[in-house]
């Protein structure tokens, strides 16, 4: 039902963007590129005009979109300005939190309400960021071999230099 068989995927790097597309191709038949506004010109706008042709959609993931990703080809810029963007954002308070604590999680680790609260309220909100956090909460428990508490997350996050201390 898409007028345009084709979308432009952006957000934060680590925010699932990639995944999001795969699994989305993989129902429909679809193509995946990657990094498209790094991608060979040709190449894309080939796909985009087989997408139209075909029905199959194509998916692009770019870290800039137009007006800022600007082709060279000038049939592939026309195709780029008239397909639509759909852009992950940052995390919320309620996704950060529940990020920390699936991060935690996977890692086979309990994290303290309190010491979540804490995490949630300091430390800078992208999904980068709260990758690097568990993993040196993690790191930090392990080298102390400390229980993961408030205390212990304090530490590890001023020694990762991620809070003021």
């Amino acid at each position: 039902m898409w007028p345009v068989k084709a979308t432009i995927l952006t957000g934060p790097r680590r925010s699932g963007r990639t995944l999001l597309a795969r699994s989305f191709v993989e129902r429909v038949g679809g193509r995946l590129f990657d990094n498209a506004d790094q991608r060979e010109e040709e190449e894309l706008f080939h796909a985009w005009n087989q997408a139209q042709d075909s029905g199959r959609p194509l998916v692009m993931i770019a870290d800039v979109v137009p007006p800022e990703w600007t082709p060279a080809l000038p049939d592939l810029r026309t195709r780029v300005a008239v397909t639509p963007v759909v852009r992950i954002g940052l995390p919320d308070d309620t996704l950060f939190s529940a990020l920390i604590q699936l991060l935690f999680a996977d890692r086979g680790l309990h994290i303290p309400a309190e010491a979540l609260k804490f995490m949630s309220e300091r430390l800078y909100r992208d999904y980068w960021s709260v990758e690097r956090a568990v993993e040196a909460v993690d790191r930090y428990a392990i080298a102390e071999r400390a229980r993961i508490s408030l205390p212990t997350i304090k530490r590890a996050l001023v020694e990762a230099g991620m809070i003021d201390g």
